[in-house]
């Protein structure tokens, strides 16, 4: 017969496997979602990757270093695809605006739409640690959600 002990680990294991399973099935269920096609035939994920795209030539290099140095908060774990969302978001900006090159506003600009209102405490700290004004941006931040 097993012991007690034995029972109790195996019982807490399934636990805790099952709930792991649970967690990545919800962030596996979220990526999902993002790459369902919208009324226009594309997802989030494919305007995001065709914004980047049409405006890369748009970017220079004092400008992605900018953009490496915003997202250095963002755990590594989760850098790349915040930097990816956020760099979608700057492009778009500059290519509705039609501009010849991505510059300082439009980084500032995207930054603050692509970046969830919960986070925007820790976006604040680093544009202040930047030096950068925010008054002009201020309406950015009630107008996100």
């Amino acid at each position: 017969m097993m012991s007690d002990w034995f029972i109790w680990f195996i019982i807490l294991w399934t636990i805790f496997l099952i709930t792991i399973m649970f967690i990545g099935g919800y962030f596996m269920f979220r990526k999902f979602l993002k790459r369902l096609p919208k009324d226009d035939g594309k997802s989030i994920l494919d305007w995001q990757d065709y914004y980047i795209e049409q405006a890369l030539p748009l970017w220079g290099d004092h400008q992605k270093k900018l953009l490496n140095e915003l997202v250095e908060p963002v755990p590594e774990l989760f850098r790349d695809v915040a930097k990816g969302k956020i760099a979608g978001k700057i492009s778009q900006l500059a290519l509705e605006e039609d501009a010849s090159s991505i510059s300082e506003p439009h980084i500032i600009k995207g930054y603050i739409l692509a970046t969830p209102k919960r986070d925007h405490k820790f976006l604040i700290k680093k544009l202040n640690q930047k030096q950068i004004d925010l008054t002009p941006y201020k309406h950015l931040f009630d107008s996100t959600s």
